[in-house]
């Protein structure tokens, strides 16, 4: 079994870390893949045009360096720890309402896509590159932060585009996506290594990309809560919360 984290920002956007800097941390604790997920704006609203004037986003400028840089540091993370980087982004629509707000993560991209669409081209956009679209931290984050509940209002209309959902955002579960019976997973939204600790996704078998994202649509795939901590790793295993260490 392995653990992976598909929901990770670089300085490419709001991320504290460089992507290297990323893979290393990631690496050195024995993950089998992980997906950096920088933000992607829309640039023709007000909180998309400030993300854009202070380098918060990606763009059709930067996103050729931005899949450059994530391929050299794919091959290196495959070479130096055997740990897959999958590229990906966020698309960020965000909006004074909440319940207008959505993001969307796209894992194994290659392409861009533009945010200015609508919910439904995006999704299908990003299917059509072949690529897996997952409803980022859908319902109620518990903290003080902008929320994004869009997608959750239009989950009936959107589960056949939408690959997965959302289960937890750091070190919080959300029952309400866990009881719905829709496509789940899990990822830590890390912007810097403090956000750790946090729920992650596990796979069994083999560790490429393809298989990876199938088995992300598929559901064969578990969640563990990975906690750091001075004297070892602490893994809470599964959404059960039944606990173990690890040293």
């Amino acid at each position: 079994m392995f653990m992976a984290d598909f929901h990770i920002h670089s300085q490419f956007s709001d991320g504290k870390h460089s992507i290297s800097e990323i893979v290393d941390y990631y690496g050195k604790r024995g993950f089998g893949s992980i997906a950096i997920t920088d933000h992607l704006c829309e640039t023709n609203t007000f909180l998309g045009v400030g993300a854009t004037y202070l380098n918060r986003t990606l763009n059709r400028v930067n996103f050729s360096k931005y899949l450059e840089t994530i391929q050299i540091e794919a091959e290196r993370a495959e070479h130096q720890y055997g740990m897959k980087l999958i590229p990906g982004f966020e698309i960020t629509k965000n909006y004074l309402s909440n319940h207008r707000s959505a993001h969307i993560l796209a894992l194994g991209v290659s392409e861009f896509v533009s945010a200015d669409d609508s919910i439904e081209t995006i999704l299908k956009n990003i299917r059509n590159q072949g690529a897996v679209s997952i409803a980022a931290h859908p319902v109620s984050t518990q903290r003080i932060e902008k929320q994004t509940f869009h997608l959750w209002k239009q989950r009936e209309e959107l589960s056949l585009l939408v690959d997965a959902w959302e289960v937890a955002s750091g070190a919080v579960l959300f029952p309400e996506v866990m009881n719905s019976g829709l496509p789940m997973i899990a990822n830590s939204d890390l912007h810097r290594f403090s956000q750790m600790s946090s729920w992650k996704s596990c796979f069994e078998g083999e560790r490429n990309v393809e298989s990876i994202l199938e088995k992300i649509k598929t559901q064969k795939l578990s969640f563990q809560f990975f906690k750091e901590e001075n004297n070892g790793i602490s893994i809470y295993r599964n959404a059960s919360a039944e606990y173990c260490n690890s040293y």
